[in-house]
């Protein structure tokens, strides 16, 4: 996710998580980075084509999409609140990589609910 945040540089990237629900949370087991459709440093929209073959793939390994990963180019990694507005699976993992430092990125993870944050990753 870093990786890929980097190499989208000035322009946000984005991708899907899949895993498996345990007891202890959840099992990621991979991660998609895929094409920023909107090619833009202030917003994303996962390429619904790869979006379509990710899913397919992780179902075709047993796995379920479990979250999705963003980042923000110039910011910290913290949802939005355009971030929060549209995070429309509540039981997915938000992970937000804020590259305003591309050495040190700022990685959180977040579950968000009816509007509420709460961060996961790191405590």
């Amino acid at each position: 996710m870093i990786a890929h945040s980097r190499f989208c540089l000035p322009a946000e990237a984005c991708g899907l998580i899949a895993g498996e629900r345990t007891e202890g949370g959840l099992q990621v087991r991979m991660i998609y980075s895929l094409t920023n459709a909107d090619h833009s440093p202030v917003a994303y929209t996962i390429d619904p084509m790869e979006h379509f073959r990710a899913l397919q793939h992780a179902e075709r390994n047993g796995w379920e999409l479990i979250g999705a990963f963003h980042s923000h180019p110039t910011g910290s990694g913290y949802p939005s609140q355009t971030d929060v507005g549209k995070a429309a699976e509540p039981e997915w993992a938000w992970c937000v990589i804020g590259m305003a430092d591309p050495d040190h990125p700022d990685v959180g993870v977040f579950s968000i609910k009816d509007g509420e944050v709460r961060r996961t990753y790191p405590q």
